[in-house]
C-alpha cells in the first residue's frame, strides 16, 4: 500500500498530466450485478457546492451495491449509476463552500452516489461526507469503515442499547455485525454473538459470548446468556430465522432490528434499519477512524483487488464467503 508521501506525489503527477477521463464501474440497466455492471471510461466529474473530488486510493464494496444494481432506488435516480459507497483517497478538487480540506489532504468517507452517474469504484470520486485520515490509518483500513460503522452505530442507537443490557448480535461475522458487537460493548452491554468459525475467537477476545448458527441456535444463545436477552440486532444475510430471533426476546418484535431481512420485518413487526425515519450517522465515522488507530476498534479486511479485477471481488462477495471487507484499489492498476 502506498504511503501518504507517495500518494501526495501521485496527486501532483496526476494534475500535471491533466487527464480528462477516468475508469468507473457502473450499470445502465437493472438486473443481476454480473450481467449489468461494466468498467467504462467516462469524463472526470467536477465537484459541486459542498462536495470534493478525490483520487481514489481504496473503495470498500458492500451488499447494498448489488441491491442497487437489482433496482433499489429504481425510478428515484437516473441511470447510469455507479457503485462503491465507502471511499478513501486524496483530495484533488474542492467545490464552492468547502473550507475544511485542501488539495493533497488524505480523507475517508462516503461517495456521492446519488448526485452523479459514478461513485467510489472509480479512479476518481465525488464525496459528500468526509473526514481527514488520522495519522497511522492507511487507505485500506479507512475504506473499510464508513458504511459498516454508520449502519452498526445507527442500529445499536435505534435499539437504545445501554449499559447493563444483554444484546444478541446475529451475524457478528459480517462487517456490520462485527462493528455492532464492538459498539455494544463500548456502551457497557453484555453481548451474545452468533458467528462462524472465521471470527469467533476474535469476537470472544473482545468480550462477546459466541455461538454458531444453525439448529439449536436459540437454545445455545439462551444458555450462554444465563439471563433474558433484551435486544437483538440482526446483521446476518437473510436466513429465515426471524421468528427465532423474536422468540429470543420473549416474543416482542419491536425488540429486534434487522439491517437485511426487510420483508420478514414487515410481515412480523420487527424494526428495520431502513424502514424507519433515521438520520444517517456518518458523523461518528471520524471518531471510529481514530479508535481504529488507537487499537480500540477494527473492521476485518478480507482481500484487496486492483480495479480491473472487480469481477473477482463481485463473485467472492456474492458467494457469501468473503469473510470480511472486500476493497478495490484503483491506484494499484
Amino acid at each position: 500500500m502506498k504511503n501518504l508521501d507517495t500518494s501526495f506525489k501521485d496527486v501532483k503527477n496526476d494534475q500535471a498530466s491533466n487527464p480528462v477521463t477516468m475508469r468507473t464501474i457502473r450499470f445502465h440497466d437493472y438486473g443481476e450485478p454480473t450481467d449489468v455492471l461494466r468498467l467504462e471510461e467516462v469524463a472526470i466529474p467536477e465537484p459541486g457546492p459542498g462536495r470534493i473530488r478525490v483520487s481514489v486510493r481504496a473503495c470498500g464494496l458492500n451488499p447494498v451495491d448489488w441491491v442497487m444494481c437489482r433496482g433499489h432506488f429504481a425510478g428515484q435516480l437516473p441511470l447510469p449509476r455507479g457503485i462503491g459507497l465507502d471511499v478513501s483517497g486524496v483530495v484533488e478538487a474542492v467545490g464552492e463552500g468547502v473550507t475544511d480540506v485542501t488539495i493533497g489532504d488524505a480523507v475517508l468517507g462516503a461517495a456521492d452516489f446519488m448526485g452523479g452517474s459514478s461513485a467510489g469504484a472509480s479512479d476518481r470520486a465525488i464525496m459528500y461526507y468526509w473526514f481527514r485520515l488520522p495519522a497511522g490509518l492507511d487507505f485500506v483500513q479507512a475504506a473499510a469503515l464508513p458504511m459498516a460503522v454508520e449502519t452498526a452505530y445507527r442500529g445499536i442507537d435505534t435499539l437504545g442499547v445501554r449499559s447493563g443490557q444483554t444484546v444478541l448480535v446475529h451475524g457478528a461475522g459480517t462487517t456490520v455485525g462485527f462493528a455492532a458487537v464492538q459498539i455494544a460493548l463500548m456502551r457497557g452491554a453484555r453481548v451474545v454473538a452468533t458467528a462462524g468459525a472465521t471470527y469467533a475467537d476474535q469476537l470472544r477476545a473482545m468480550g462477546a459470548m459466541v455461538t454458531s448458527y444453525g439448529d439449536g441456535m436459540v437454545e445455545r444463545v439462551i444458555e450462554l446468556a444465563k439471563q433474558p436477552i433484551d435486544l437483538v440486532l440482526d446483521s446476518a444475510p437473510i436466513s429465515g430465522v426471524m421468528k427465532d430471533l423474536i422468540h429470543i426476546v420473549n416474543g416482542i418484535p419491536q425488540h429486534v432490528l434487522t439491517v437485511s431481512d426487510f420483508a420478514a420485518a414487515a410481515e412480523l413487526g420487527v424494526r428495520a434499519s431502513y424502514g424507519e425515519e433515521h438520520t444517517l450517522r456518518y458523523d461518528v465515522v471520524g471518531n471510529f477512524a481514530q479508535y481504529t488507530v488507537d487499537g480500540k476498534f477494527a473492521i476485518p479486511v478480507a482481500q484487496t483487488f486492483p480495479l480491473d479485477d472487480w469481477r473477482t471481488a463481485l463473485e467472492i462477495s456474492q458467494s457469501g464467503r468473503a469473510h470480511g471487507k472486500l476493497i478495490l484499489l484503483p491506484a494499484a492498476d
